[in-house]
């Protein structure tokens, strides 16, 4: 089978020319889409208090994980009309979730931590702090790794649903046209359902990216032929890369 059209679900790339899938299109002269296929919506502060059983201004540390959890958080103590105070401390899986509190913040005021990729980082930071009582804003559906490092570890904090991930409107999109799709999450393959509940994967190469987007992709009935990350394909387009270089080295 000749590949052709690719969809991505993804956003498309800020500066596609620097996107590792330029090179990929001109090699194998692709056609490549990118459409993302969920969308964050926030809790209002009604849904809130019914899903939450706390108060925010009882917690003296927080742990944002997103750039979603810190717009959510601020979005919220806004509604509820809390009032963060300046010794609240900070602790942020990432530096870029950290540089993104100055969107609400003024940085060299506060305390703020941040950890490198790993999530047991993040926990070991954390665990030199072990008075504080920590709020962790999260999506409905969420990965429960850090979860369940910080009750390892005996961790005193509190889950806040803040947002939720839904299906966005995706009927636009002529499905069938593509000879491959990619997903980054089980959401998508969720959307996918929603949008398309006839499709049939037939000869379509379905690609996917992590566990647990793999194990949603198979218990939606689809056959799996790209995953990533692996050690040979950290990355999803360098998986995409592989398989297209074998398809033409088969033919």
């Amino acid at each position: 089978m000749k590949i052709k059209n690719i969809l991505i679900s993804q956003p498309k790339p800020a500066e596609p020319e620097k996107s590792p899938y330029a090179e990929m299109i001109r090699k194998y002269n692709l056609v490549i889409e990118f459409h993302k296929f969920f969308k964050i919506e926030g809790l209002s502060s009604i849904d809130f208090r019914k899903e939450n059983k706390i108060r925010i201004s009882d917690y003296s540390a927080i742990i944002f994980t997103s750039k979603h959890g810190v717009d959510n958080f601020y979005r919220l103590a806004g509604e509820l009309r809390v009032e963060i105070p300046e010794t609240l401390k900070y602790f942020c899986s990432s530096e870029s979730t950290a540089n993104y509190l100055q969107k609400y913040i003024v940085y060299r005021k506060r305390k703020i931590f941040y950890s490198g990729q790993e999530t047991s980082d993040l926990v070991d930071i954390i665990r030199k702090h072990k008075s504080e009582n920590y709020l962790l804003p999260c999506n409905e559906e969420h990965n429960t790794e850090l979860s369940d490092l910080l009750e390892t570890h005996k961790i005193n904090y509190a889950k806040a649903i803040m947002y939720r991930t839904v299906s966005d409107d995706m009927t636009f999109l002529d499905i069938n046209k593509y000879d491959m799709l990619v997903f980054f999450s089980p959401s998508g393959i969720r959307s996918l359902h929603q949008n398309f509940p006839d499709y049939e994967q037939g000869n379509k190469i379905i690609g996917v990216f992590g566990q647990t987007t793999a194990q949603a992709a198979r218990e939606a009935g689809f056959k799996i032929l790209i995953e990533a990350p692996t050690p040979s394909a950290p990355s999803m387009a360098k998986a995409i890369e592989q398989y297209l270089s074998n398809c033409n080295k088969n033919r």
